[in-house]
């Protein structure tokens, strides 16, 4: 038998194995490096470009895992320019993306406690008992509904949600329009957003909590921003959203954003004087939306004040809804 005969045709093909990825992971590096820096330069805020990037960058952690596999190929076949690209890709994704599975330090604040939950009902189609049993068990103070029909507003009557939370903001419509606020303390409403504008309700309140303390919340939902009437929207909520404040009621936006932290405006608004509560416990990365046409991704969020302080953060299952409801623990300054 000739042995150098079969050694020379093992090498032979192997190096066609080589040559026959060396292309498809060429193009893979090359559209993650693009999306990895159209994360980091935020060209998603680009109105010409916003259309398209806007629903991409979505799924940016699932890039990032690409990424990682990417440098892991390249090594195993020694393509060394391509092993530092993606090297460099991947170094990028993670800065971006892991530090939300770190959290952060927040502010020592010495007020009450406020406990947050937030629920998109899918249509109102959510369990009214089973999210009910959530406010019991959280001990929620302050819930905030998106997808709020006139007919789940009769369900959560039935359910009992008015005997935990007794005090209540809600807009009743049909369809994803509507949204709710109930409380445990009494709600002063403020002026709405014209649905029009933005496409969804966003009920606006101050709430007075225990000691005297009064804190400005608002029932977030914004317009999915997959189409021009829809990102329009989209863009003119985050606009005119209220921004932190360094004096004054503590300011509180809870709900389904219809955003990530990939995407420059959620991450402006952010750093306009909040912080988000999952991200700074190290649960960003936790979904918060399943649908069997998309991968996991993490759409609802508390954006609490950046005066307080966050302890702790649970992502819950909700029978009915394909959102999850996102549970927030802070404590006022």
């Amino acid at each position: 038998m000739n042995t150098t005969a079969v050694g020379s045709s093992e090498t032979a093909a192997r190096s066609r194995t080589r040559d026959l990825l060396h292309r498809p992971l060429t193009w893979l590096i090359v559209i993650c490096a693009g999306w990895a820096a159209a994360r980091l330069v935020g060209v998603d805020r680009v109105p010409l470009l916003a259309g398209l990037l806007v629903p991409i960058l979505t799924f940016t952690p699932y890039a990032a895992v690409l990424s990682v596999v990417l440098v892991i190929l390249t090594l195993a076949f020694r393509r060394w320019k391509a092993f530092g690209v993606a090297l460099a890709v991947s170094a990028a994704f993670a800065a971006a993306v892991l530090p939300r599975a770190v959290g952060s330090a927040t502010p020592v604040a010495g007020g009450p406690v406020l406990r947050i939950l937030t629920a998109n009902l899918r249509l109102g189609q959510a369990n009214p008992h089973a999210l009910v049993g959530l406010v019991r068990r959280t001990h929620a103070d302050l819930l905030s509904m998106q997808e709020f029909t006139p007919q789940a507003g009769a369900a959560f009557d039935r359910a009992g949600l008015g005997h935990l939370l007794p005090y209540k903001i809600t807009t009743p419509l049909g369809s994803a329009l509507g949204s709710a606020l109930y409380a445990r303390w009494p709600l002063h409403p403020r002026p709405m957003f014209q649905v029009h504008l933005v496409g969804l309700a966003i009920p606006h309140a101050e709430m007075d909590v225990p000691g005297g303390h009064r804190v400005e919340v608002m029932a977030v939902h914004l317009a999915h921003p997959t189409n021009p009437t829809g990102l329009g929207q989209w863009n003119r909520a985050f606009v005119i959203l209220p921004t932190g404040q360094r004096q004054g009621p503590v300011r509180i936006l809870a709900g389904d954003f219809n955003a990530t932290l990939d995407h420059t405006s959620l991450r402006r608004l952010i750093g306009e004087g909040y912080v988000d509560a999952a991200n700074e416990t190290g649960n960003g990365l936790i979904p918060t939306f399943r649908q069997w046409s998309v991968p996991p991704i993490t759409l609802d969020h508390v954006l609490a004040d950046a005066r307080c302080g966050v302890r702790r953060v649970k992502v819950y299952g909700l029978p009915g809804s394909d959102h999850r409801a996102v549970f927030a623990e802070l404590r006022l300054p």
